[in-house]
């Protein structure tokens, strides 16, 4: 694996542990795509640091049972704004 994906992966993993992103907006702030940074987080990490893979993985899984919620508050959000 070339180093600047190493490099990457690490402050990508680094970012969403300490302002617990998700996933879109981690991708948003480093420019990549969703699909790379959930590689990077999953695949990629383990190889490279296993302890902040699994840290990296909390936070994936909290985000992941949080998801339906905010898709909620959103919705509500797009039909407030509808409202007269």
């Amino acid at each position: 694996m070339k180093t600047y994906i190493e490099e990457r992966a690490v402050e990508v993993a680094k970012f969403m542990i300490h302002t617990n992103a998700t996933v879109r907006e981690t991708a948003k702030k480093f420019g990549i795509s969703k699909s790379t940074v959930h590689k990077d987080l999953t695949e990629r990490l383990t190889q490279i640091n296993p302890d902040l893979a699994a840290q990296a993985r909390a936070v994936l899984d909290v985000n992941k049972q949080e998801r339906h919620i905010r898709g909620g508050m959103a919705t509500k959000e797009k039909y407030l704004h509808r409202l007269p």
